[in-house]
């Protein structure tokens, strides 16, 4: 089950992907993690960029993919996992367009796009895992081999 602030997501039927992860080198593993969530993710954003409002500024082109945070955001998450990617807008008013203020309505833009994609996510990570463990499963036999054949 993964937890983060505010809801809680339950998978099951990932022990076999879990076991075949562990079998990976952990840079390896890590790398197939990051590269599935990426995938994984982007209809999130887009879905977010969609709902934005059209005003001016950024929010719309802001809406994005990433691993990293900035300094603020650290100090302000805790890891929870070796693996982190984030998806949303990387605009300071993207909060106030949101929640709302007390002079602005709220215009929610990524909760609905969350709420739209979180199964169709879940699947997409499941499915996308296994095709990434089994592309670098391959690349490393590939490579044993060639290191093999080469002694």
């Amino acid at each position: 089950m993964a937890r983060t602030k505010g809801f809680s997501v339950r998978v099951d039927g990932l022990k076999d992907l879990d076991q075949a992860l562990k079998k990976l080198p952990r840079a390896t593993a890590k790398s197939v993690g990051r590269r599935t969530l990426m995938k994984a993710a982007q209809p999130i954003a887009e879905a977010g960029r969609a709902n934005a409002p059209e005003r001016e500024g950024n929010l719309k082109k802001s809406y994005g993919v990433g691993t990293k945070l900035t300094k603020r955001q650290k100090r302000m998450n805790k890891k929870e996992s070796p693996v982190e990617v984030f998806v949303g807008p990387n605009d300071p008013a993207a909060v106030q367009t949101e929640f709302g203020n007390q002079h602005q309505a709220a215009e929610p833009h990524l909760r609905p796009a969350w709420d739209a994609e979180k199964q169709p996510t879940l699947e997409r990570i499941k499915d996308g895992l296994w095709v990434e463990i089994s592309k670098a499963a391959a690349r490393l036999a590939r490579k044993a081999a060639k290191l093999a054949k080469g002694k």
